[in-house]
């Protein structure tokens, strides 16, 4: 595994961007995916593997699977031993997408604050420590995706807390992208629109609305492999669009 020594000049930097911005080749390549025995993590990994990439899921599940860690990933040391495992047995970690989330849904004034903090925590705070701790591990050419969602691009009332999990973690994707790509790494910040994960079903407080039928989570994963594939940083909601 490399890193690099010295530090970047403009020009360097422009150079990195046009490696990185090469068509990706996924043969052999490590890939992470936290959230990957949920809906859009499982089918993530299923396209991941077809392109021939040495797939880990990450999530607090305990499956009897060498490919799975279970980790706690709210918990930033517990990132770091995630990917340090994944880098002991594998050697390199190629790819990292962060498709681990929890929803709540309710007004503001009947919110209360442990859920407040449990949507931070597993939306914003352990999408942080999990970046954090792939990118101290990965070389020129790797891609870190985090997943925000349309609910990142207009917040709505009965989802206001969870918006703004979303909207900050999609913050902080834009400036991270910036920092990552002084490595040569890209971040892509992905927001579909509502996909049918079932996650609503699984809220950790309040009663979901009545949403029209969502994407079908292999149309998502297939359209995020994607633009890992050809080097797009930015997948805004609509470019989702079947």
């Amino acid at each position: 595994m490399s890193h690099l020594k010295h530090p970047i000049t403009t020009t360097d930097a422009d150079n990195l961007w046009t490696q990185m911005t090469t068509p990706f080749e996924f043969a052999q390549k490590v890939a992470i995916i936290a959230g990957g025995t949920g809906g859009l993590g499982s089918a993530l990994s299923s396209e991941l593997a077809a392109r021939g990439c040495v797939v880990i899921t990450i999530s607090r599940a305990h499956i009897a699977d060498p490919a799975h860690i279970t980790a706690d990933l709210r918990s930033p040391e517990a990132a770091t031993a995630a990917i340090a495992e994944v880098v002991a047995r594998h050697g390199s970690v190629d790819i990292v997408i962060n498709a681990m989330g929890v929803v709540a849904f309710g007004p503001v004034n009947t919110t209360s604050v442990d859920t407040v903090e449990e949507l931070f925590l597993t939306n914003t705070f352990g999408h942080i420590f999990l970046m954090q701790a792939a990118l101290q591990n990965m070389s020129q050419g790797s891609v870190l995706v985090g997943i925000s969602g349309v609910i990142a691009e207009q917040n709505l009332p009965g989802m206001s807390v969870y918006g703004a999990s979303k909207a900050a973690t999609r913050s902080f994707n834009e400036a991270f992208g910036r920092e990552a790509r002084r490595s040569g790494v890209r971040v892509i910040d992905a927001r579909p629109p509502h996909t049918e994960t079932g996650l609503a079903s699984r809220a950790i407080a309040g009663t979901p609305p009545k949403f029209p039928t969502g994407l079908d989570p292999i149309h998502v994963a297939r359209r995020i492999v994607q633009a890992i594939a050809d080097g797009e940083t930015d997948l805004p909601s609509h470019t989702f669009t079947p």
